[in-house]
């Protein structure tokens, strides 16, 4: 099966493992594929297109013809976390898995709806559906698991924050570095959290009406899973006059409405957005550095 892999995802590889290493992975990618869905008896419908970041979705169906989604990321994305946290949900709030075997480094999952995301619903919809569907998957982890902690996650993404030697922007790093450290010092709780989770990773479904997907597991607090949420359509609040003030209530809204504490919702916001932001920067992303280090300024 000839294709190319989608934009998006070629991109993003190169800026999270380098563009050595995600071009080894890429040009192995259509023999990967081919190799995968005949040995799970699958055909293939087409790739889906944009697609994510971090791995390439096909939409393909079963021997029985029923259809699925097989995911294949690189060794680095830890496919394997997803796998256990997947299985850990069983289809609670999450695309169900639909196989068993360990062993294997794709995914076959449920087909969910991927051109239909919370995005495609109004703002104050999406956020209400968003936070239904997220508390579903905040649950104890499995016994002796093997996912990271936000305090580990977050230690090795503010290491390069620490390194930043731009006067102007020191101030802002300083207080996402203070928060941070303040908030795993004393860490509120330690479920098992999606980690990435925002309007976009949220697909319309069969079985349910809003099934969770793309999950890079990391235990810790439900505040932490929340900050992404926080800054979602961030272009629409930088345009709005009030952006600054409905960002704000934002923080609060989510926060009382999921029980969480206003305080630590706001601290790993801030932390997030600068962390995304100055990885977007040495990206080259200068658009979304600007957008996400201004939503953060607000704070």
């Amino acid at each position: 099966m000839a294709f190319e892999p989608p934009e998006r995802l070629v991109r993003a590889l190169g800026e999270t493992y380098g563009n050595d290493v995600a071009a080894r992975w890429l040009g192995q990618l259509p023999e990967l594929a081919d190799a995968t869905a005949a040995r799970r008896g699958l055909t293939v419908d087409r790739v889906q297109a944009p697609g994510g970041r971090s791995s390439l979705v096909l939409l393909v169906r079963c021997e029985d013809g029923t259809p699925a989604a097989l995911k294949l990321a690189p060794p680095a994305a830890r496919p394997e976390w997803e796998r256990a946290a997947l299985r850990h949900w069983n289809g609670w709030g999450a695309a169900q898995l639909l196989d068993s075997d360990s062993s294997e480094e794709s995914l076959l999952l449920e087909r969910l709806h991927p051109e239909v995301s919370l995005r495609s619903l109004p703002e104050a919809k999406a956020l209400l559906e968003a936070a239904g569907t997220v508390r579903r998957l905040w649950v104890e982890p499995p016994a002796e698991h093997a996912f990271e902690t936000v305090a580990e996650r977050t230690e090795r993404q503010a290491g390069p924050m620490r390194a930043l030697v731009e006067p102007e922007l020191a101030p802002l790093v300083e207080a996402a570095l203070t928060a941070r450290d303040n908030l795993t010092s004393s860490p509120a709780e330690s479920l098992l959290l999606h980690g990435n989770f925002r309007q976009s990773k949220v697909l319309s479904g069969e079985r349910a009406p809003w099934l969770t997907v793309g999950p890079e597991p990391v235990v810790g607090e439900r505040a932490y899973d929340l900050a992404r949420l926080v800054r979602d359509r961030v272009e629409d609040l930088i345009a709005a006059p009030s952006g600054a003030s409905v960002a704000r209530r934002r923080v609060n809204k989510l926060a009382d409405s999921l029980d969480v504490d206003r305080d630590r919702l706001h601290g790993w916001t801030l932390f997030r957005a600068v962390e995304s932001g100055l990885r977007a920067r040495a990206a080259g992303r200068t658009t979304d550095a600007e957008l996400l280090l201004e939503f953060a300024d607000w704070l």
